[in-house]
């Protein structure tokens, strides 16, 4: 006979499992509200006819990657040329096609790079949200209101979020913030699997929606998403299988290819303890490595933090100064550099290639885009 707690452990592991059948039902088309107004539990999901391309064929195969490179106290490094960087991909070196340096916004308007500002009401408990306005709004009225780089905010809920206008004055973003009202979420932690599914699902669209807006802008993005991010549906005794793998890594593929042509870099800011306990602040790490295959995927590759890490950002979570957190988010705007390169031919759809771009002086680092998704 089983015991009680074999018992609860099976009986918690079939809910997880509902639960992702849910989440990607969800992302076929589906609504969460829907499954709840008929009172029945999803149907089983078919396998896609083919695994989503991240390009369509025939189309430019130009690897665009936007570059820090700081030195051993952290500091961006001005002053580098084409000829001190070599790029990798699998580990062999490409052509640089192309290189421009950065040192900085302008005192005008500059389109080579904006920020985004988002606040997660949806994944972030309600003090935690108020603690994080407070701050921002300081942030953002600081030195009068006049911001280092165009910026936009944007404020998450179960409802709607918003994709305004870039603007330097910061004092028009904290009076925009005061007036949204993120109120308490009506999908909370207590709903257990189904809410957590449903706050992953509207996550991964909102992230969707603001990749294919700044797709249409400009220059280079710095989207700085204030909270958790999403649960990441992930622990021992979880098990996928093939068809949920095959949705889940067609995802993963479809949105970091539609992230990195935007050239959008992903922050994650975030107070320790607040949203998450502090036992798992760095559980994200054991998911940074590039996916190749659907058989290999797990829910926790599509946690924002990995998503950050692997777009070329960083991950702020130990610190409760909210504001000096962004600001060291936008030190990344102050010296960069671009570069491009052909990427090769695919030899399958979807073929993962890591990528690491080396400055040729000692004590330098660059931090870029770790990889991308080739096509035949």
């Amino acid at each position: 006979m089983q015991s009680k707690k074999e018992e609860t452990m099976k009986s918690q592991g079939q809910q997880l499992m509902t639960a992702l059948m849910l989440l990607f039902l969800l992302m076929a088309g589906s609504t969460a509200e829907g499954f709840a107004q008929q009172g029945a539990l999803p149907a089983p999901v078919p396998p896609p006819a083919e695994r989503p391309a991240a390009l369509t064929p025939g189309a430019d195969r130009r690897i665009t990657l936007d570059v820090v490179v700081t030195d051993h106290s952290g500091k961006p490094v001005p002053g580098l040329q084409q000829q001190d960087f070599t790029v990798l991909d699998n580990k062999q070196p490409r052509t640089i096609s192309s290189f421009s340096a950065a040192a900085g916004a302008s005192s005008s308007d500059d389109s080579s790079q904006q920020a985004v500002l988002l606040v997660d009401a949806i994944n972030t408990p309600f003090n935690a949200v108020a603690f994080q306005r407070e701050q921002l709004d300081r942030f953002l009225r600081h030195g009068g209101g006049e911001l280092p780089l165009p910026m936009s905010m944007s404020v998450l809920t179960d409802t709607s979020e918003s994709q305004p206008v870039a603007t330097r004055d910061g004092n028009t973003l904290a009076g925009s913030l005061n007036s949204t009202q993120s109120g308490l979420r009506a999908i909370t932690r207590a709903q257990g699997f189904y809410g957590g599914a449903e706050r992953l699902q509207i996550s991964l669209r909102a992230l969707d929606r603001l990749a294919a807006h700044e797709a249409a802008q400009p220059g280079r993005k710095l989207v700085i998403w204030l909270g958790p991010g999403w649960p990441l549906l992930t622990g021992p005794g979880v098990q996928l299988g093939p068809r949920d793998q095959e949705w889940l890594f067609g995802n993963l593929v479809r949105l970091s290819t539609a992230l990195r042509e935007a050239r959008v870099t992903i922050y994650n800011v975030d107070q320790p303890g607040m949203t998450e306990p502090l036992s798992q602040t760095f559980y994200y790490e054991n998911f940074l490595k590039g996916v190749g295959s659907a058989k290999k995927v797990q829910n926790g590759n599509l946690a924002l933090q990995v998503l950050a890490v692997q777009s070329g950002g960083r991950v702020l979570n130990t610190s409760n100064d909210i504001g000096n957190s962004i600001a060291t988010c936008l030190a990344d705007a102050k010296v960069f550099y671009t570069l491009s390169f052909d990427a090769p031919v695919g030899n399958f759809p979807n073929e993962y290639h890591s990528l690491q771009v080396k400055v040729g002086k000692p004590g330098l680092t660059a931090r870029t885009r770790t990889g991308y998704y080739a096509q035949p």
